[in-house]
């Protein structure tokens, strides 16, 4: 598993589909972690060449725990306050030979991450085209792991869900570390709210860049974003038959905005 998904197909708008969350133990780097303690909640995602782990509690860690953590990765983000705990964490990929992803992928269903590890217990979510390969995958994977089946859903008239078609490096793809981090100050300190909380100048202030360094690698992040973004874009609108902003109408009146 690198990031990517089975190839995307061309299906009928109202092909029927069908959604199966369940849970499954058996050992995992974090099934022991998870046990010991029960307040935490672990969400984990595969990238291209590494896994990121989001690492979440209520209450205040221990020592112990924040050691125990740091073997699991290198920290990218942490924070400590009234709300409780927040970690997020990279480490290199682990080999997926053998691993449940993969089988989901041998009888054709569709993975829709994060994986949520809670008490023991690691929650996963799948789609599937056919009833009968979520009954065969759940069969299999009853042979040598526990599992319990939380819903089985038939999903009819409704197009396959597009964010497992967008995965999370593709959407970053050749954005680079500062554009990032412009586009990560940008978004926490309100830039894109309305009205907006805060200025180019205030956000470049916070940094140790000029106003218009900062300014191209934010309009730099924003544009390779929408780039990257814009196949998904065009998917999620291709089976639209309305046109709302009446583009090939000739101008009239404005309009409010939505």
């Amino acid at each position: 598993m690198t990031g990517t998904l089975n190839p995307v197909k061309t299906f009928c708008t109202n092909m029927s589909l069908y959604e199966a969350s369940f849970r499954v133990k058996h050992e995992c780097p974090y099934r022991e972690i998870s046990e010991h303690y029960p307040d935490l909640t672990i969400r984990e995602w595969y990238l291209s060449d590494c896994q990121v782990i989001e690492i979440t509690s209520p209450e205040s860690p221990t020592e112990e725990l924040l050691d125990e953590i740091g073997r699991l990765g290198t920290v990218l983000h942490e924070s400590i306050d009234e709300s409780g705990l927040h970690i997020v964490t990279q480490s290199c990929l682990c080999s997926l030979e053998e691993s449940i992803i993969q089988r989901f992928e041998e009888f054709n269903a569709l993975y829709q991450p994060p994986t949520i590890h809670r008490q023991g217990w690691e929650h996963y979510t799948v789609i599937a085209f056919d009833e009968a390969d979520i009954r065969a995958l759940l069969q299999d994977l009853e042979d040598d792991r526990d599992i319990e089946v939380l819903s089985k859903t038939a999903v009819t008239e409704q197009q396959i869900p597009h964010s497992m078609l967008a995965p999370v490096d593709r959407l970053f793809e050749d954005v680079t570390e500062r554009q990032m981090a412009a586009l990560r100050l940008a978004l926490e300190s309100g830039y894109y709210e309305q009205p907006r909380k805060t200025s180019i100048r205030e956000l470049a202030d916070q940094t140790a860049v000029t106003r218009s360094t900062y300014e191209e690698h934010l309009r730099k992040a924003e544009n390779k974003l929408l780039t990257n973004a814009g196949q998904f874009l065009r998917l999620v609108s291709a089976t639209s038959s309305g046109d709302p902003l009446q583009v090939e109408k000739p101008q009239r009146a404005e309009q409010p905005a939505d």
